[in-house]
């Protein structure tokens, strides 16, 4: 905590002279702006900046903190009503397609193009061209750059004769041939993989990382979740098959209370030196390198693992990759890096007063600003990751955050190499997306590794689920939308 306050101060200072023409000493007398956003992580840094915010311009910066589970209807509900009481929202950008279907976010595409302060041109072009976008315009501020990888225990796998692995057989071998072993020098079993699975909360994003990397081979566009010719669920078949043994498998090697972890319990548990193996987005690097951290100078990242077969879509069967159905194979492995959520971002209520959306561009501007974003994705607990091209970098940024040239090769590598992949996979943003993933797919993923219901019972609850959604929206327009996010011809 101390090292949070110390931050504190000098981003206090970096901002005082960093305002500039976003607002002026006291021009958001009286105004109060309600910030809707998740608990925890996300939540700090908001509130941490809120103070700085409200010395310079006045605006007193009223932040609402509630479950991720929760955040996305509260959003809605609130703005669906007209109730109105939040002012703006930071959320996951693929949720805005909601909310700009019923008129409640406000196009701040203007906006940006007036504040040269926010140095648009050096947030990370996907950030910038799709997390931030729909239909062209900007409805979003980015504070975060969201991929998932891979984080390993470098010390731990050498003593073993180990290798990072790159396919999701190699992961689950490693974590077997490692779990047990005292990994952080107390006398106790330690663990050989850590993956957050918790019902209701951020779990159901990991299932399509493994099978993202067999059903998805042919680039980016092809796409990882339904069929483009005719919206079919991809789901009936031997990668999500395969996806959901990996999950079970995983499990005998991780803490025995894993089912009921969120990744606010798992990064502690790699960062305190617990666990070989753990899946997870940018935050683990810096929390890895933080004060109180175990792993220093022990830890490394890399992209997310692949697959040595891929799924042919006709036959629902797997088959060995070769140069045409894994153009983009590295060593005979597909890789499909997830940009999973898509980096939080913030983004305002059309129906606020003006002087209450001034007030909360300006806040927004402010947090996105490299003064002030170059020190908050440093810090572990802002939830905040790199997405600034300058960040992607090493520098003494990363440097002051404690962070050694050889980790930064590491950590920034496997995300400039998740970012730069022609077969990234590009998370699910249609309408009501939340219900297919945060509904639908992850009540089955969590009744399954509970045991609640077998493999066939869980293929067949995703396929119902996601048929259902398609016909009561309508499945042609859903189908339109899919292949225009992703790309699809």
């Amino acid at each position: 905590m101390k090292f949070k306050h110390c931050l504190a101060g000098v981003a206090a200072l970096l901002a005082t002279s960093a305002m500039g023409p976003l607002a002026q000493a006291g021009e958001f007398d009286g105004v109060t702006v309600n910030i809707m956003t998740q608990t925890g992580a996300i939540q700090e840094p908001l509130q941490r900046r809120a103070p700085e915010f409200e010395k310079l311009t006045g605006a007193k910066i009223n932040v609402i903190a509630v479950p991720f589970s929760d955040l996305y209807q509260k959003v809605l509900t609130d703005w669906a009503s007209g109730t109105n009481s939040v002012d703006a929202a930071v959320f996951a950008p693929q949720w805005m397609v909601d909310y700009i279907a019923g008129g409640f976010l406000e196009d701040l595409t203007d906006r940006v193009a007036k504040e040269p302060k926010i140095k648009q041109d050096d947030v990370g072009a996907f950030f910038r061209d799709f997390s931030e976008k729909y239909d062209g315009k900007i409805y979003v501020l980015t504070f975060d750059g969201d991929f998932h990888m891979m984080y390993y225990r470098k010390d731990v796998l050498d003593a073993a004769g180990l290798k990072p692995p790159t396919t999701w057989d190699e992961y689950l071998a490693v974590a077997k041939a490692v779990n047990g072993k005292d990994m952080d020098g107390d006398g106790q079993p330690d663990f050989g993989s850590c993956i957050a699975k918790k019902r209701n909360a951020q779990s159901y994003w990991f299932v399509t990382d493994v099978v993202g990397s067999m059903t998805q081979s042919q680039g980016t566009s092809q796409g990882t979740f339904f069929n483009t010719k005719d919206m079919t669920p991809l789901v009936d078949n031997e990668a999500f098959r395969k996806a959901l043994d990996f999950l079970k498998e995983s499990s005998k090697y991780g803490p025995p209370n894993e089912l009921n972890m969120d990744v606010s319990d798992t990064r502690p548990l790699f960062t305190s030196g617990h666990c070989a193996l753990n899946l997870d987005w940018g935050d683990v690097g810096t929390l890895s390198v933080a004060p109180d951290s175990k792993v220093k100078g022990k830890w490394g990242a890399a992209v997310m693992p692949g697959s040595k077969q891929v799924l042919n879509w006709d036959t629902g069967k797997l088959e060995d990759c070769t140069k045409d159905n894994c153009p983009y194979a590295i060593d005979g492995v597909n890789h499909a890096p997830f940009a999973a959520f898509g980096g939080w971002g913030g983004g305002i209520n059309a129906h606020a007063q003006d002087k209450v959306k001034d007030a909360a561009f300006a806040f927004f501007a402010y947090m996105t600003e490299p003064e002030q974003s170059n020190i908050d994705v440093t810090i572990g607990a802002t939830g905040f990751n790199p997405y600034r091209t300058s960040q992607l970098q090493y520098s003494d940024m990363w440097s002051k955050a404690g962070m050694t040239e050889d980790e930064a090769k590491n950590y920034l590598g496997a995300i400039n190499d998740s970012m730069s992949s022609p077969n990234m996979i590009l998370d699910l943003r249609i309408p009501q997306n939340q219900k297919y993933q945060q509904v639908v797919l992850d009540e089955a993923i969590s009744r399954f590794l509970s045991g609640e219901i077998d493999e066939e019972a869980t293929v067949k609850a995703v396929v119902d689920g996601w048929n259902d959604l398609n016909d009561q929206i309508g499945k042609e327009d859903q189908l339109k939308i899919y292949k225009a996010t992703i790309g699809a011809k």
